[in-house]
């Protein structure tokens, strides 16, 4: 073979290789871009599964891109979880924004008693000038929405129905969030600050009389149990948590246009998802009291008005008074009818 000959074949060769190189690349799922999704609950809960609906998404749209989740605290620890987002550490999380009110006090009041009454009053919530103000906030601080969401919770107690402030006097209670221990303190109750893992443990010794907690927790840890009467949420609840899935905004940016699309689809899903399977938990949980012998009680718009009126003297007026442009934020959370 000439030399001539010889470096055509080689080039033919390169060639090859290159071309060999770039199909495997493409056709490999090993090659795919891995966006870690970090959350603290278990695999059969609702905030696992949106994560599901979205990888699953993501999957068949065959982008390039894979969703690796951590289910209970696996990865981070719950309250751990912003920072590594603000930094580009973490990918994606189902964070209780909540969690982050430490370096963003504004967040406070995505768990402020009386401020959501149900999950209708949420959904208009969602889209909102108000969570446009949120969510400037969270961009700002390098973290973006995928999906939003909010669930419910309610009020039980050993010895009587809470459904009035008046009911918690004198009652040793847990509550779910600061601004919650603010305004039960003020209904006459003292705090017991405790994880909601230990709330079972407080009742049967005595050490609670009462607690304030979601409708999946309530069932998942069987306070059925320990408890006299239920207070749930239906028409009228004071207890609402915001706990979006979110992403980083730097692992956002690196993506390409196919891959937010697939994303934004797979959350489109799951956000529907999400709203529809909160409502149900909140219908299970009354269910699964009931047929615990559990006694019922629901709140009326009058005994609402009740607890709102004085969450704005102290829960509302102390966020004011610790939050930069808090009265703001407030009013236009106060203004979604």
């Amino acid at each position: 073979m000439s030399q001539s000959a010889y470096k055509t074949a080689l080039a033919r060769v390169a060639t090859l290789a290159v071309a060999v190189t770039a199909t495997m690349a493409v056709a490999s799922p090993a090659m795919a871009e891995r966006l870690r999704v970090s959350h603290q609950w278990s695999t059969n809960d609702v905030r696992h599964k949106i994560v599901e609906i979205v990888a699953e998404e993501v999957k068949n749209a065959d982008v390039g891109l894979e969703l690796q989740i951590f289910p209970n605290a696996s990865l981070f620890k719950p309250n751990d979880q912003w920072t590594p987002l603000t930094r580009g550490q973490l990918e994606m999380a189902v964070l209780p924004l909540a969690y982050a009110a430490g370096r963003h006090p504004e967040f406070n009041l995505t768990l402020m008693p009386a401020l959501v009454k149900n999950h209708e009053h949420a959904a208009r919530l969602n889209n909102s000038e108000f969570m446009e103000e949120i969510e400037k906030i969270m961009n700002d601080g390098g973290v973006v929405t995928l999906v939003r969401g909010w669930l419910a919770g309610g009020f039980a107690a050993k010895n009587k129905c809470i459904v009035k402030p008046e009911d918690v006097q004198g009652m040793q209670t847990r509550a779910a969030g600061r601004a919650f221990e603010e305004m039960l303190a003020a209904a006459g109750a003292s705090i017991s600050s405790m994880p909601s893992s230990e709330i079972y443990s407080g009742m049967q010794t005595g050490v609670l009389d009462a607690v304030n907690t979601s409708s999946s927790s309530f069932v998942s840890y069987r306070l059925y149990e320990q408890v006299k009467c239920y207070t749930p949420p239906g028409d009228y609840a004071l207890w609402f948590m915001y706990q979006p899935l979110v992403m980083s905004k730097r692992s956002w940016d690196s993506l390409n246009d196919e891959q937010r699309e697939a994303l934004r689809a797979g959350a489109a899903k799951a956000e529907a998802y999400y709203a529809e399977e909160a409502a149900r938990e909140d219908n299970e949980a009354i269910d699964v009291y009931r047929n615990a012998g559990v006694e019922i009680a629901m709140m009326d718009a009058q005994a609402y008005e009740a607890w709102r009126e004085l969450a704005a003297a102290s829960s509302y007026k102390a966020f004011v008074a610790s939050t930069p442009n808090g009265q703001k934020l407030l009013d236009l959370a106060l203004s979604v009818d």
